[in-house]
């Protein structure tokens, strides 16, 4: 069963790839055609490369993995941060700080210091200061916290990342790569398809196709939870093993429930088909 439909893929603006002056030649066989300047990509070739991301990051989490969820472009933060806590997740939404994967150490000691501030503030630690040192203290919190934040309960570094714009993310691949962490990712007509592990070919640029393909991402990161926590036990009773996953089916396997338009309403409120 498909885990995502070609209808939600058009509608979430997928195909629009970007002006034909601007892309990478080893795209080429990732493209359709192009109109009127624009490069069409091949969504079947699409589906095809979700079912096979999404049999990984189902079983990399039934294993026990982690998967980080790697977005700062403005139209990716917001389900990036929504769809990675949904499946409690780490992220990064904001900005990538160098070595946060090929230096976890020292990310780690930031985290540990974050959670120090934190329980300060919460047991009193902050009294009896003076009110700069208290300004300066929250100062640190929040700083941490907005770039951290995503991360704070990631022990080690991931079993794999999933990212949303592989050129804009070129520091968190290129550490990924360096580790041989898997890399699974949207790869848009500018991309370098050489560098990820288990590509979605797709449009980074717009909101909806973004957030939908981050859904499914996430909804198989939900499958190999259930299928961690239960084990053996959904086999078991369903032969098919969709049984336990209709509350998610009913959300991303559009085409084959009743659902349909609520999946894909979930993708995203907007999209956007900018190719510049």
């Amino acid at each position: 069963m498909a885990v995502v439909t070609m209808k939600q893929l058009l509608d979430s603006g997928a195909h629009f790839g970007h002006q034909t002056r601007r892309w990478n030649p080893k795209m080429k066989r990732f493209i359709f055609t192009d109109r009127n300047g624009i490069y069409i990509i091949d969504l079947q070739q699409t589906l095809t490369y979700i079912d096979k991301a999404y049999e990984f990051v189902k079983e990399t989490v039934a294993h026990g993995g982690t998967i980080l969820f790697v977005g700062t472009k403005k139209q990716a933060q917001e389900s990036i941060a929504e769809e990675a806590t949904r499946v409690g997740m780490p992220y990064v939404n904001q900005r990538w700080l160098g070595g946060m994967l090929t230096n976890f150490s020292t990310v780690h000691k930031r985290l540990q210091r974050l959670k120090e501030l934190e329980a300060m503030e919460q047991t009193g630690g902050f009294e009896g200061r003076t009110k700069k040192e208290i300004l300066m203290l929250t100062r640190e919190k929040n700083k941490l916290e907005r770039s951290l934040g995503g991360i704070r309960d990631m022990q080690k570094v991931p079993s794999a990342i999933w990212v949303v714009d592989t050129n804009k993310e070129h520091l968190a691949v290129n550490e990924a790569i360096k580790l041989g962490i898997p890399v699974i990712a949207i790869l848009d007509t500018n991309c370098d398809p050489d560098q990820v592990n288990y590509p979605i070919p797709g449009n980074d640029d717009a909101i909806r196709s973004a957030a939908l393909l981050t859904k499914v991402v996430a909804s198989a990161v939900a499958e190999g939870l259930q299928a961690r926590a239960g084990q053996g036990a959904g086999e078991k009773q369903d032969a098919e093993g969709a049984e336990p996953l209709a509350e998610w089916e009913q959300e991303l396997l559009a085409g084959a429930t009743a659902g349909t338009a609520e999946g894909e309403a979930a993708a995203a409120p907007e999209t956007s088909t900018d190719a510049s």
